[in-house]
Parts: C-alpha cells; sequence; structure tokens
C-alpha cells in the first residue's frame, strides 16, 4: 500500500503526527510526505529511524521534500518500547529560576556541570522555546553537554524553537526534534525535572 499525504505550509508537529497515523493504518507499505521546509524533513527522518521504518529524502528542487517512510514486516513487529521509568529533563529557558538572569545563567551552568557527575545520569535532555540557547554555539554549558552526550544521553532540541530564533545552523550537540516527541518523552518518562 502507498499513500500519499501533503503537509507543505504545516509546522512540526502536524507533518510527524499525520505520518504517524498514516504509518498506524497499514501493516506493510510506504507513506510519502511532501513537506517544505527543512525541519519538518529531519523530524519525519527521525521519525522513521524510531520506528524501525526505511527512511529515503528526496529533494524535489522546488523548495519541497520528499520523505518516504517504508513499512515493512519487521518495522511493523518492532513496536518502539515504553520508556516509562526513564528520567527526562526538560529545558525551558536557558537560566535557572526566576529574578537575575545573570545569577539564573551561573545556576543553570551548575546544574548541566552537576548533572555530568551524578551516578544515574538522565535518559533524554529535551530543549525547548528559550532553553535551545544552551545547545547552540557560544553556550556556555557545551562542553557538559557533550560530556553527557558522549555517554549516551540523548539531546534533543526543538526544531520550530530553533527556526524562531534562526539558530537552526548553530546546533552544537544532539539532534533536532519536534514537540509531538518532546511531549511524548515527558508522558512517558517516569522523572521529569525542569531546572
Amino acid at each position: 500500500m502507498e499513500l500519499t499525504i501533503d503537509a507543505t505550509g504545516q509546522e512540526c508537529p502536524i507533518p510527524v503526527v499525520r505520518a504517524k497515523k498514516a504509518l498506524g493504518t497499514i501493516d506493510e507499505g510506504t507513506v510519502e510526505m511532501i513537506v517544505d521546509n527543512e525541519t519538518a524533513m529531519h523530524n519525519l527522518e527521525n521519525l522513521g529511524r524510531d520506528l524501525k521504518c526505511e527512511t529515503t529524502v528526496e529533494d524535489a528542487g522546488d523548495g519541497t521534500f520528499h520523505v518516504l517512510l517504508k513499512k515493512t514486516e519487521a518495522s511493523a513487529a518492532a513496536e518502539p518500547a515504553a520508556s516509562a521509568g526513564t528520567r527526562v529533563v526538560a529545558f525551558g529557558k536557558a537560566v535557572m529560576g526566576e529574578g537575575n538572569d545573570e545569577l539564573g545563567a551561573k545556576l543553570m551552568s551548575a546544574f548541566v556541570f552537576s548533572l555530568t557527575q551524578q551516578d544515574v545520569l538522565p535518559d533524554t535532555l529535551l530543549f525547548f522555546n528559550d532553553g535551545v540557547k544552551l545547545t547552540t554555539e557560544g553556550s556556555p554549558v557545551l562542553e557538559d553537554l557533550q560530556k553527557l552526550a558522549d555517554a549516551g544521553v540523548e539531546i534533543l532540541s526543538c526544531g520550530t524553537c530553533l527556526a524562531f530564533h534562526d539558530w537552526t545552523d548553530k546546533l552544537a550537540v544532539g539532534g533536532v526534534t519536534n514537540m509531538y516527541v518532546i511531549v511524548q518523552k515527558q508522558l512517558e518518562a517516569g522523572v521529569v525535572v525542569r531546572p
């Protein structure tokens, strides 16, 4: 079975949600998503990887990308494992706490460093709104975030937030995600920490 969904003009997470729903309606086959921005294209690639679908991207040359998500017998059998009991840290801003931003920046640096020193590391770090500043070039916590990434901690930044600030090309650690995944990771977590 082959399905084609035109998601041009739609911001994430809508293309991801539509693709996931379409894949849920077929046992085997291909869902072709047509999108007109790189954030949606990358988020669909990530969805394909997470769902164990064969994923290819074609640049149509007209400002659109055609993302082909092929669901096979193997990918249909590979249900994503529930991550209940995981530890998620959600960064909605680049400073910690309310009040003085200079102090808040110092506290955030200390917080991220302290994460690297824990006996049990978080599973996922989520960055959204102004929190994405922490994962971009020039961030004072990049070295510590890279240590966490090297230790296997998943680091995800909101693609819409990066694009809003025009920081997409400045992402220096981790990957790009969307609001659907940000919500899903928090709902499935056993613990969510918000500095």
